[in-house]
């Protein structure tokens, strides 16, 4: 069953619909899909493999090398991987910052990484191991550089390349790419293990729940998941600002479609959708039975979303409220979302009304 079917019957049963599918440039026209014919490595073929390598790099110890492999509960890329620190002082190192990525993020990648001309064995499983460390410690822009440094078919876990890989870009919002490896973890790899098609699945899901509208806020919402992340890991260089930007930017595009929907609305104060007068056969205005909504500073919607009114609102009074009220009210509006959020709502606000007073004759 390819993954288009598979993802199917998992979308319906999800309830999304039938309407529900891959995305045309999930279709790669580049990649070159194997369709099942890629797989983990056989333990006994990859044991030879490393002991090849193992021979090759003159660092051959015959009991610490089968050690690594008599621990049979060890996956494949474990073993293969402790073989390489045996056998190379800057597999260990690198492997070790890996493992210490949720503490202290790497900045760049290895130098061992970049170069071409490294024996492909040692560079594509060292890589691997690398970016899956990485994914580890939500450290994901590096954990992609690796692995689009190799090729799958290089390494001896092709299952947990693309798994890796589409984590990866589903957290750094490359649908269209999450898809694509996805599509590739489930098609092309025939023993991807149960966990990795389920968790694929579960992105895939998520993915088709994510709106086009680059102003949405559950959208701006995963900018800010990454920018906290980023700076979590004193990481505030150029691309968290660039993050940061795209942050204020898309909340100020929302803003003012907030305030030509209000200006649109002005005639009936808004009680008709469009910003229209409701008009009944027998002439004049229909008007709704329910109370206008207050001015106050609105909560969120109880799902982890802002109310985009309440967003509005808050941006026309920031100038003129006390800080106490401004206090309060970011509490309010924020109140469903993570507190980091209010930071960058705050921020915000702070340069709307910047803007506001620099204008002033």
């Amino acid at each position: 069953m390819t993954v288009r079917k598979w993802l199917t019957t998992a979308v319906i049963a999800a309830g999304l619909g039938p309407g529900v599918t891959l995305s045309a440039s999930a279709a790669d026209p580049k990649a070159e899909y194997t369709f099942g014919t890629l797989r983990c490595t056989a333990p006994e073929a990859a044991k030879a493999q490393a002991q090849a390598w193992l021979k090759k790099a003159g660092k051959f110890d015959q009991a610490a090398f089968d050690k690594i492999w008599s621990e049979e509960e060890a996956s494949v890329l474990d073993r293969t991987l402790a073989t390489l620190e045996l056998g190379n002082a800057d597999a260990k190192t690198i492997l070790a910052t890996a493992r210490n990525a949720a503490i202290e993020a790497p900045k760049d990648l290895p130098a061992v990484l970049k170069d071409e001309k490294q024996d492909p064995y040692l560079r594509a499983n060292l890589a691997l191991g690398f970016a899956r460390g990485l994914t580890t410690g939500r450290v994901y822009e590096e954990s992609l550089a690796a692995l689009a440094a190799v090729k799958p078919e290089q390494t001896v876990d092709p299952a947990a390349y693309f798994f890796h890989r589409a984590v990866a870009e589903h957290a750094l919002i490359k649908k269209d790419d999450a898809l694509r490896s996805i599509v590739r973890l489930l098609d092309d790899v025939a023993d991807a293990p149960d966990r990795y098609k389920m968790l694929g699945t579960i992105m895939f899901l998520d993915m088709q729940q994510w709106k086009k509208d680059e102003k949405d806020l559950s959208n701006i919402r995963r900018l800010m998941d990454n920018s906290e992340r980023r700076l979590g890991q004193a990481r505030g260089g150029k691309i968290t600002q660039d993050i940061q930007k795209k942050i204020v930017f898309r909340l100020d595009e929302l803003i003012k479609d907030l305030e030509n929907q209000a200006k649109g609305g002005q005639s009936n104060g808004g009680a008709c959708p469009g910003g229209g007068q409701c008009n009944n056969p027998g002439g004049g205005t229909i008007r709704s039975n329910n109370n206008a909504p207050d001015s106050a500073i609105l909560g969120g919607a109880g799902n982890g979303t802002v109310d985009e009114k309440a967003l509005k609102t808050l941006a026309d009074k920031w100038g003129t409220m006390p800080e106490k009220e401004r206090a309060k009210a970011i509490t309010e509006i924020t109140k469903d979302l993570p507190a980091r959020y209010r930071v960058v709502i705050e921020d915000y606000f702070k340069s709307l009304s910047n803007t506001a007073t620099a204008a002033k004759p």
